[in-house]
């Protein structure tokens, strides 16, 4: 019989399992993945489709919750200090596989264990983080996917840009890149976002945002510097989405963000990787290496498709007219 903290840790297609026990044949393996994501579950319907996602792609595998799989779930929710704990504790429970969102938690577990394969989710860029030696031939333990995130930040502004040509000032919310990137990296980077945004007429303000409770100082920021639109990332904001949703709304200031959770949660516009895509893979990465294949000859995928997502009920709420040459390049709008 699963203890109770196990049984809360399995989960499946929208709901808890039954206990394993039952289910499964004496004698049969049963297969143990650690999960470290962003939220815990519930908090997010869009996050948990995504995660059902991850769970029908090992079903296809053969792997399947409650049957031969158990999945022990945990979130660090932009608790950065969390993740040695939530990894050592998994490894605690001699996991076959470690299943890591984020460049942070895929170092915390890079840190914690050279042995269990790691598969990474949602990582910007892991060569420059130095979770792998190359994106073809990773080496080590981890492999995965990437959303290239960072890269596409420009992109983000010109797109937000187009749908809101008045605004100058615009907050950069983000985390900053000490947690991802070295110096060399993050100063290249920040290189590029400046370009696009003096190319684009923006005036660009960087505003600093590494946990939950930063939401209060960055919002008063941004009404103290009459800020006309919002690029909002990072981790701590994913947690806070629907705040700043209402934010937004109630300031009306567009907003762009890069994952369907946040776009759902209310944001005008989102730009990024196919997180439902990426899970799905990270599914097939986890499925090959419990079937024998070793994490350092399997390269990291791309994503294959990025979206964007257009909110018009958003758009109408804080009096702005989405251009319709910006709608017909949307892969979804909603009115």
């Amino acid at each position: 019989m699963i203890d109770r903290r196990c049984f809360i840790g399995v989960f499946g297609f929208g709901a808890l399992t039954a206990p394993l026990a039952a289910e499964v044949p004496l004698g049969q393996r049963i297969w143990r993945i650690g999960y470290i994501g962003y939220l815990p579950a519930g908090a997010s319907p869009e996050a948990e489709k995504i995660l059902d996602g991850f769970l029908q792609g090992l079903a296809e595998r053969g792997f399947v919750v409650g049957k031969n799989t158990i999945v022990e779930r945990r979130a660090y929710e932009a608790r950065y200090d969390r993740l040695p704990a939530l990894v050592a504790e998994l490894i605690g429970l001699q996991v076959d596989v470690l299943v890591v969102a984020g460049t942070p938690a895929a170092r915390a577990a890079q840190q914690a264990t050279t042995t269990i394969p790691i598969v990474m989710l949602n990582v910007s860029d892991p060569v420059a983080s130095g979770l792998v030696a190359s994106l073809a031939r990773p080496g080590g333990n981890i492999t995965g996917t990437t959303d290239f995130g960072d890269a596409l930040y420009p992109k983000q502004l010109e797109l937000l840009k187009a749908a809101a040509p008045r605004a100058v000032r615009i907050a950069f919310v983000e985390e900053g890149r000490g947690r991802r990137f070295d110096a060399t990296t993050s100063n290249a980077l920040t290189r590029k976002e400046e370009a696009t945004a003096k190319a684009l007429g923006i005036d660009l303000r960087r505003i600093i945002m590494t946990a939950p409770e930063d939401f209060e100082r960055v919002t008063a920021a941004v009404l103290r510097e009459r800020d006309e639109a919002l690029l909002i990332q990072g981790t701590a904001s994913y947690v806070m989405r629907k705040a700043w949703a209402e934010f937004a709304l109630g300031q009306r200031l567009p907003s762009m963000v890069s994952s369907r959770p946040m776009f759902a949660a209310g944001a005008l516009m989102s730009y990024g990787a196919d997180l439902r895509d990426n899970w799905r893979k990270g599914a097939t990465y986890v499925a090959k290496i419990i079937e024998g294949a070793k994490p350092a000859d399997m390269p990291i995928e791309r994503p294959t498709k990025v979206e964007l997502l257009i909110n018009l009920k958003t758009a109408k709420a804080i009096g702005l007219t989405i251009p319709q040459s910006l709608l017909l390049r949307a892969d979804e709008v909603i009115d």
